[in-house]
């Protein structure tokens, strides 16, 4: 059960209309990276989660508040698009000329949502459910949260140094706060999984039906050898089970693929004759 309180989280007023950077904000709204997907994402992942309590309290906690910077996002179109001329935008859609000259505000703001918010991103493509990641593994799902988080604050900064104006920048200060809390917050939830099960997942394959040496090399397929330099070449992994291998020019294993013959057309459906072209004819 949730319950709606008619004061936002936090200040979402423009100083002035500004149909354009309306438009630019659909995308941290409903982009794939936007907040429409984190807060999906957490919740899926809440209503899933079978391991202990806390953690599906923890997701619906910050799922829940997710929604909230939804509406945040959509009362700042909505009053970015007040006073947006809306018959120089229809005109604009059937003429991509018009459109260029206004300087690139969505038709669509005037046309289809009535200068709303649209769960669209920046180009006007839809929502997608496939944005979101649930998979009931906890370690997985949280590293894909700070994924989301990480690229959902780096549009959000990108987005702040677009605008002069001060009541956009204001909300846009107090998302930015949030997604680095919420970085945090997945980089403590992850350290403690990691604590527990090892940095793997998933942690119950059992080790030893993997190809043993194939979980330590790292595999050198350019010309240079500049990648030997990074952590990932040599050393410990972090897994505790051994030591990077670096491997320079690797040779195949496997063996040469030879296919059998495609199946002949008059052969694939028994009992159906074969189409003949031109019959009597050799």
């Amino acid at each position: 059960m949730f319950y709606h309180i008619k004061e936002l989280q936090f200040r979402a007023k423009p100083e002035k209309p500004d149909p354009v950077y309306a438009r630019k904000l659909q995308e941290v709204l409903g982009g794939q990276y936007g907040e429409m997907s984190v807060m999906m994402q957490y919740l899926f992942q809440g209503f899933n989660c079978r391991a202990e309590q806390k953690y599906r309290d923890m997701l619906l906690d910050i799922g829940t508040e997710e929604i909230g910077h939804v509406e945040m996002l959509s009362t700042m179109i909505a009053q970015l698009l007040d006073g947006a001329p809306a018959d120089q935008a229809e005109e604009a859609a059937k003429d991509p000329i018009i459109a260029a000259a206004l300087g690139g505000m969505n038709p669509q703001h005037a046309i289809v949502t009535g200068l709303g918010a649209a769960p669209t991103d920046s180009n006007g493509y839809p929502w997608n459910s496939k944005y979101i990641v649930s998979c009931g593994n906890l370690l997985a799902d949280f590293r894909a949260n700070l994924n989301a988080e990480s690229q959902g604050l780096l549009q959000v900064v990108r987005l702040y140094e677009q605008t002069t104006d001060p009541g956009i920048r204001d909300m846009l200060s107090f998302m930015i706060a949030r997604d680095i809390m919420h970085q945090n917050q997945w980089l403590a939830a992850i350290e403690e999984i990691e604590q527990m099960d090892g940095p793997i997942v998933p942690a119950s394959f059992p080790r030893e039906r993997a190809v043993e040496e194939a979980t330590r090399q790292f595999l050198n397929f350019s010309e240079g050898e500049e990648s030997r330099q990074g952590r990932w070449a040599s050393g410990p992994l972090p897994d505790g089970t051994g030591n990077f291998e670096y491997v320079v020019k690797p040779q195949p294993e496997g063996q040469i693929p030879i296919l059998g013959p495609a199946p002949d057309h008059q052969h694939s459906a028994p009992g159906v004759k074969p189409y003949v072209a031109n019959p009597g004819k050799s």
